[in-house]
């Protein structure tokens, strides 16, 4: 076992090389993780892939498969049923199956957010096994402070459980949100769920980088990256913004916050697809590399 890679206990003994190998794969062998998010087609619709600043190229659904395929990325994350239509001519791509997700339609102010499962972990492993993909793990969304938190919770811990015993790892996203959710983006509520993340033993947690009424975001971060152990922290790539500012930003994650990664989607996708790869690889370059800033420009603006 790499010094990157502490296998959890409840990893059975015939999975643990299945599941380093899944690890090892997914982060390059450094413990970071680049996750490419390709889930947002549900979560928030066509909003993320078609109007105004958006590449004409993104309203295709194919577009973030070729990305995922073109580019140096960790897992690129989708819901199964998108995988399964679009898996066949893109077999090199590392999968991560989304268990569950819901839209946006329905804003928190009307209902508490709740999210199930589409698919057990049972189903994604068959579909692994019948498909020959590479899912390397499957993902969930818990959104903490609904009333709902309950139901997702349990499924939450459930999948955990169930990825670990065939060797699966895991990424789960905490989101503080609901009526009783003043602030979903306070930094202390974002630790809390980073912490709630490590209670359920997942391997990585995605949370939204926090904003503090005072003080530096990166710096606020801190917490969560502290609440969270052993698992490890990445934060969301969140709306796209000039590329300079958003490697800067990933840069002080993980230079100065402590994270371990970063989850990027409609920053890399909503891009033509030369100058999308061209991005990932920047991204992947600060994660993997830790490259500076400029280093990873040059890599975006065609360098090598």
């Amino acid at each position: 076992m790499s010094d990157a890679i502490m296998t959890p206990l409840d990893v059975p003994q015939d999975k643990r090389g299945e599941y380093e190998s899944n690890i090892r794969l997914a982060t390059h062998d450094t413990g970071r993780l680049m996750l490419f998010a390709g889930d947002q087609k549900v979560e928030h619709l066509n909003n993320d892939f078609f109007g105004e600043g958006i590449a004409p190229d993104d309203a295709d659904a194919e577009h973030i498969f070729k990305i995922a395929s073109q580019a140096r990325i960790g897992v690129f994350a989708a819901q199964l049923g998108l995988i399964a239509r679009y898996g066949h001519d893109y077999a090199n791509v590392p999968y991560l199956v989304k268990l569950n997700s819901k839209t946006n339609l329905v804003k928190a102010a009307q209902m508490d957010p709740r999210s199930q499962s589409w698919y057990s972990v049972e189903d994604v492993v068959r579909f692994k096994e019948v498909s020959g993909l590479k899912i390397l793990g499957v993902g969930y969304t818990v959104y903490s402070g609904s009333e709902y938190e309950g139901e997702m919770l349990h499924e939450a811990a459930q999948a955990v459980f169930q990825a670990h015993q065939h060797g699966l790892f895991t990424v789960l996203w905490m989101y503080p949100r609901g009526k009783a959710v003043a602030d979903e983006k306070d930094p202390h509520l974002v630790a809390g769920a980073a912490g709630v993340a490590a209670c359920l033993g997942s391997d990585f947690t995605k949370v939204n980088y926090p904003k503090p009424k005072e003080g530096n975001r990166a710096e606020a971060l801190k917490e969560a990256v502290v609440a969270a152990g052993r698992t490890k922290l990445i934060c969301a790539g969140g709306s796209s913004v000039e590329v300079k500012d958003f490697l800067q930003t990933l840069h002080d994650q993980i230079h100065i916050s402590g994270t371990s990664g970063n989850a990027t989607g409609r920053n890399i996708h909503q891009k033509p697809l030369d100058e999308a790869v061209r991005f990932a690889n920047a991204v992947s370059a600060l994660t993997y590399d830790k490259v500076s800033v400029d280093e990873a420009y040059a890599i975006y603006s065609g360098g090598k």
